[in-house]
C-alpha cells in the first residue's frame, strides 16, 4: 500500500520519457519525475521516496525532503496568501495549503506558524492546520516519567516554553528548567518529569536524577582546568549567570558541586570554587 504524505520504499518498475514508475507489493504504481531519477535507479532496485499530490491532484513521488510529514507538527513559513488560504513552504514544488477555516489567526506572508499536517477525509488531500490544539493526544498517554522524548520548542509563556512532545503530546518546560537559550522551532531531546491529570506533560531538558550528575561533573572539572582551576560561581550565584557560564541549571550545578565536594575534588569558597590539586 502506498502512503500519502509519508516516505515509502518502492521498487523501480520501468523507465519512460516522463520518468520512472515505482511500485509496491499490491501492484500500485506512481511516477517519479525524470529530474529525480538517477543512474542507480535500475529496474528492480528499491528507492525511498515521499508521496504527495501534484498541482493536478495526481499522486506523485519525489526524492526531495519535505519539512513536515503526515500527522506531525512543524513551524513553516507562509509564502503567499490568496482567496483560498495561506500557502506554506514545506520544501516541495507544490506549496502546502492552510485553508482559512484552519487558521486560528489570519496568516501573514513571510511569517512562521506552528502547523499540523493531516489527511482530509472528505477530499483525501494533505492539509495543514494552525488550529493545533485538537490534534494533541490528551487521553492515551504512552510515555511515563523519566522517559526520553523528542521535543519541538514552541511559544514562550509566563511559566516557560510550550513544547510538542513526540509529535503527539502537549508539554511545558518551566522557566526554572531552562538552562540554555532555546529558540522557537528548535528540536531537541527532553525528559518527562510529570504526566499531568489534564493530559499535558512537564518536560525537562536535562536528564533526571543521577544520570545527569556524572557527565556534568566531568564537564565542570574540565571547565575548571580550562580556567586555571577556579570559577567564580557558588550555590548563591544568580541562576542566569550559571546558565551563561556553564549551560546548566542552578539545581544541577548545586548537585554537581556537592558531588565533586564529597569526592574531595574541589574546594568551596565564599565567592568561587577551586580545583584541588592532586600530587
Amino acid at each position: 500500500m502506498m502512503h500519502l504524505g509519508q516516505y515509502n520504499t518502492l521498487t523501480v518498475l520501468r523507465h519512460t520519457a516522463p520518468g520512472a514508475y515505482l511500485g509496491d507489493d499490491e501492484d500500485n504504481d506512481v511516477l517519479l519525475p525524470g529530474k529525480y531519477v538517477t543512474e542507480e535507479m535500475t529496474i528492480g532496485s528499491e528507492v525511498e521516496v515521499f508521496l504527495y499530490l501534484d498541482s493536478e491532484d495526481r499522486l506523485v513521488a519525489t526524492t526531495e525532503k519535505p519539512l513536515i510529514e503526515l500527522n506531525s507538527f512543524e513551524f513553516l513559513k507562509v509564502k503567499e496568501v490568496t482567496h483560498f488560504g495561506a500557502f506554506l513552504d514545506w520544501g516541495l514544488e507544490k506549496d502546502l495549503l492552510v485553508p482559512f477555516k484552519e487558521q486560528s489567526l489570519k496568516m501573514e506572508e513571510g511569517k512562521y506558524y506552528l502547523v499540523y499536517l493531516y489527511l482530509d477525509d472528505a477530499t483525501q488531500r494533505l492539509v495543514a492546520s494552525a488550529k493545533v490544539k485538537r490534534f494533541f493526544e490528551m487521553e492515551h498517554i504512552m510515555v511515563k516519567e523519566k522517559d526520553e522524548v523528542d521535543v519541538l520548542i514552541c511559544e514562550t509563556t509566563d511559566l516557560g516554553k510550550n513544547v510538542v512532545v513526540n509529535d503527539t503530546y502537549s508539554g511545558l518546560v518551566y522557566n526554572s528548567d531552562l538552562f540554555r537559550f532555546i529558540k522557537r522551532g528548535e528540536r531537541c531531546k527532553g525528559y518527562v518529569t510529570k504526566v499531568r491529570e489534564d493530559g499535558k506533560l512537564d518536560i525537562s531538558l536535562e536528564k533526571p536524577g543521577f544520570q545527569k550528575i556524572e557527565p556534568n561533573s566531568q564537564f565542570l572539572l574540565d571547565e575548571l582546568k580550562k580556567h586555571d582551576g577556579m570559577i567564580r560561581l557558588t550555590d548563591k550565584s544568580d541562576p542566569d549567570k550559571i546558565r551563561d557560564v556553564l549551560g546548566m541549571s542552578k539545581k544541577t550545578f548545586k548537585q554537581v558541586v556537592g558531588n565533586l565536594y564529597k569526592r574531595r575534588l574541589i574546594e568551596i569558597h565564599e565567592d568561587r570554587i577551586e580545583l584541588i590539586e592532586k600530587n
